[in-house]
Order: C-alpha cells, then sequence, then structure tokens
C-alpha cells in the first residue's frame, strides 16, 4: 500500500482558502451545549460534511443533544478506524472580554479566533478534510472509519455511555483516534493515552425562606457558613484530600507508569509565567509537581454564590448558598463512588441540610502501552512533522473515553496538532494557528497511511 504525500500536501495547498472558508462556516454556528443553543443545527451541518466526503451519516438521537454516526472506506478493510470529536462547545461568556465577535471567524496575527477553534471543531473539520485530501489524491481509504461525534461533551457527555452501551456492537474497532492534542511551550507534541475521570456537583443549603437582616446572625442559621463549613472538611490547610476513604480506592501504580510519568517533559518555568504565578503550591518541587498534577485525584471548588456581592454594602443573612465542585478520577474512583462518599462524609458531620446535585460525570480511562494506534500516531508525527511526540499515559484532564476504551475495550490515543499553549479554550479569545490547522490535515493523512501498513505485533 502506497502513500504520496506530496499530492495529498499539494491538494491541501490547492484547497487552502476553500478549507478555511469551511471552517468560518462551522464557527458561525453556535453549539453551546449548556444553552441548549444551535446544537441540532450544528450536528446537521456536520453530517451534511461528512456526506460530502463520501461517508453514510446519520443523526442519531438521544435523551440528550443528537450524535452524529457516520461510516466510509471499504467495508472488507483489514482494520477499522473510530474517530471520536464533539461539535459542542463552551459558552461564549463573558462576550465583553473578546478581541471579536466569538462567533465569527478572525483571522489575527497568524491565528484563528473563534469559540470551539481549539476545543473541537478544528480538530473534527481538519480531519473530514484530510480524508476528502486522501481520496481525491490516493484513491480508496486504507482502511474502514467509523466516526462519532457528539454533542455534550462539554457538559460531561450525559447521554453518550448509554448511546455506546446500546450500539456497541456497530462500534467494534482497531482503535480510536480521541479529539485532538497538541503541544507544548517547547513546540514538542503531546500526545495521551488516557485522561482522568470526573464528576461534577452542586452543593445547596436552604436557609431562611428570604434574605433578612444582619442583625437576626446570632439567631438564624446562616446558609453562607454552613456551607464554607462543609467545604473546609474536604481538604486541610495543606490542601490534602480529606474526605473519608476517597484516597483508599485510589489504584497503586505500576513502576512503568511511574517512570512514564516521571519521563513526561514539562516547560515548568513557562506553565508558572503563563499562569502568572511565582511557585506551585505548597512550594511543591517540579518533580513533585508533574506527580501530582498527573498522577494524583483532587476536589476542587469551581465556585461559591451566597447573598449579596455586588458594589458597596448590603447587610444581609443570605437564604441560600450554593458551591460548585468537580472531582478529577483517577483508576478506581468513579462518578458514582464519589458521590456516595461525598454524601456519607457530609452526613456524619450534620451537614444532611446540604444537598448534592450530580451533574455529570464520566470515569478515567488508560490504553496499555505500546499499541497500534499509540505506534501510528508517534509514527505519522514522524513523517509529517518530524518530530517524536511526548506520549502521556494520561492526561490531567477528561473526557468521556472510559464509554469506548473500558467499556468496549478499545485503545485510544489524544493526537493531533491543533491545540497549543495558548489557544484559550474555554476562554475568551479561543484561538489556534492557521499553519497548526493545516498540520493537523497532514498528521491526519500520514496516520491514515501508518495505521492501515505497520505490523500489528510492533514490526
Amino acid at each position: 500500500m502506497t502513500y504520496d504525500p506530496a499530492s495529498f500536501d499539494a491538494y491541501i495547498e490547492q484547497h487552502r482558502a476553500r478549507f478555511l472558508d469551511e471552517f468560518g462556516h462551522f464557527i458561525a454556528q453556535p453549539s453551546v451545549a449548556a444553552h441548549r443553543r444551535g446544537t441540532r443545527e450544528m450536528a446537521a451541518l456536520v453530517a451534511e460534511r461528512l456526506r460530502a466526503a463520501g461517508a453514510e451519516a446519520t443523526v442519531s438521537e438521544t435523551a440528550g443533544e443528537p450524535i452524529v454516526y457516520a461510516e466510509q472506506g471499504p467495508p472488507d478493510a483489514a482494520r477499522t478506524l473510530l474517530i471520536y470529536n464533539h461539535y459542542d462547545v463552551q459558552p461564549e461568556d463573558p462576550v465583553e472580554l473578546w478581541d471579536s465577535p466569538p462567533f465569527e471567524m478572525a483571522l489575527r496575527d497568524g491565528r484563528i479566533y473563534g469559540r470551539g477553534v481549539a476545543d473541537d471543531k478544528g480538530e473534527l473539520l481538519a480531519r473530514i478534510q484530510a480524508v476528502e485530501a486522501w481520496q481525491a489524491t490516493q484513491g480508496e481509504l486504507p482502511v474502514r472509519i467509523k466516526w462519532v461525534v457528539e454533542g455534550e461533551e462539554e457538559e460531561g457527555s450525559p447521554s453518550l455511555n448509554a448511546w455506546v452501551r446500546a450500539h456497541a456492537a456497530m462500534l467494534r474497532a482497531d482503535g480510536i483516534l480521541w479529539e485532538g492534542a497538541g503541544y507544548d511551550e517547547a513546540g514538542r507534541p503531546i500526545f495521551g493515552l488516557g485522561c482522568k475521570g470526573i464528576a461534577y456537583f452542586e452543593l445547596h443549603c436552604q436557609g431562611p425562606s428570604h434574605d433578612l437582616h444582619s442583625s437576626v446572625a446570632g439567631l438564624v442559621p446562616n446558609p453562607a457558613w454552613r456551607l464554607v463549613w462543609a467545604l473546609s472538611t474536604l481538604k486541610n490547610a495543606n490542601d490534602e484530600i480529606t474526605l473519608d476513604g476517597y484516597l483508599d480506592h485510589v489504584a497503586p501504580l505500576s513502576p512503568e507508569t511511574w517512570a512514564a510519568i516521571d519521563a513526561v517533559p514539562m516547560e515548568f518555568e513557562a506553565m508558572r509565567r503563563r499562569f502568572g504565578i511565582s511557585g506551585w503550591l505548597n512550594g511543591l518541587s517540579d518533580h513533585e509537581a508533574r506527580r501530582r498534577y498527573l498522577a494524583e485525584p483532587t476536589i476542587t471548588i469551581c465556585g461559591i454564590e451566597s447573598g449579596y456581592t455586588g458594589p458597596g454594602s448590603k447587610t444581609v443573612l443570605p437564604a441560600e448558598a450554593r458551591a460548585k465542585l468537580d472531582f478529577r478520577l483517577v483508576p478506581n474512583l468513579t462518578p458514582e463512588l464519589a458521590q456516595t462518599l461525598l454524601r456519607r462524609h457530609l452526613d456524619r458531620r450534620g451537614f444532611e441540610d446540604i444537598s448534592i446535585t450530580f451533574l455529570g460525570g464520566e470515569g478515567p480511562a488508560a490504553s496499555p502501552l505500546g499499541s497500534l494506534i499509540e505506534r501510528a500516531a508517534v509514527a505519522a508525527s514522524q513523517d509529517a512533522w518530524g518530530k517524536t511526540p511526548v506520549v502521556q499515559p494520561w492526561f490531567a484532564g477528561s473526557g468521556p473515553m472510559y464509554s469506548f476504551s473500558t467499556v468496549l475495550g478499545l485503545p485510544a490515543i489524544f493526537a493531533g496538532g491543533t491545540w497549543h499553549p495558548d489557544a484559550r479554550a474555554h476562554s475568551p479569545n479561543e484561538n489556534i494557528l492557521v499553519e497548526d490547522y493545516f498540520r493537523s490535515l497532514r498528521f491526519t493523512g500520514a496516520f491514515l497511511h501508518r495505521f492501515a501498513t505497520l505490523e500489528a505485533d510492533g514490526a
């Protein structure tokens, strides 16, 4: 099986303007899952573009937002590749901090700006366009491709797991190319074999029926204090997790996994500058910080709301208090377990009045070292970019890989080239570099070739 990268690259250059124009149409369609805004229109747009690339695409209904499923390539191909992406994006708030409208493509200083360009419309469309380029220059696809493009990833993918389990036979494949990755401050490609899980909760404490004059603070329970006291039991002053039983369930890591984590290069000083901090939490060394970042579970207060926080003073005893928490999960921790432990922990301390609402989550995921999909991605990076990527055992962030890699038993890899250290995903002025967009197309072409031709045993 031959692959001619020169003709593939020439096709990309020839259609560069059209490909960017298509990207502009993707950006212009809002698809905010949190607001249920534009998601169905975006699903239809994705299905239409997949059909234009020769795929048989359907829009599959779920309990939430629809999933776009498509297949293309020879039905009798020796290998099947499953490609996962998502078409939903984060809310654009606060709009006033954007330098250009979030749902319009803006090209400035070699970058493409717009909500979703990095997470995840850029990698999604680049992969579809790469398939078009392959067929136009190389002929028939060398593998069978199954596309799964969901619309609730930014909400924790609440409908995906049930959909995957219901369609397990349809989704059989030899590996999963997950939503894209990128590179670090030193320009090294960073790929990942999995990710931490996540559980997201809202805690709520109800006090009096309405805000009261603060003079009654000696008589009436204050829900804000109740919530603060409850939260303070989850960690101590050294930032150590004290949730009853939480750490007891964490699976020990093998020496090989620790070695892989310790080998991950990280630009610590550049990271601190980008974060605007002078040192790590509690004076951690860089070595300790890397281990904690990649290997340990977390409990994070994402936000607290209660009473009056506007300008000036307003003396009230608030009627209610809320807090948002996320738990980053490592192997043997699950969202269900986190919720059970949290409920029991609060009840033991007399906080039965604080309610817990589960807002979404998914388990942690990891793929075995040395799988075909990993070796194909590494080889494709070397072919397309002349760089050997850093392959992390898993990313510190989260995504719904568990439903596929664990439930279906499929090896997976985060691999791609659109994410860069200042991409500002989930923030105003989200961006990718123009050249990174086209680098991602070239990587996908090289990846299709390598995935089809590498020996299964690593030869």
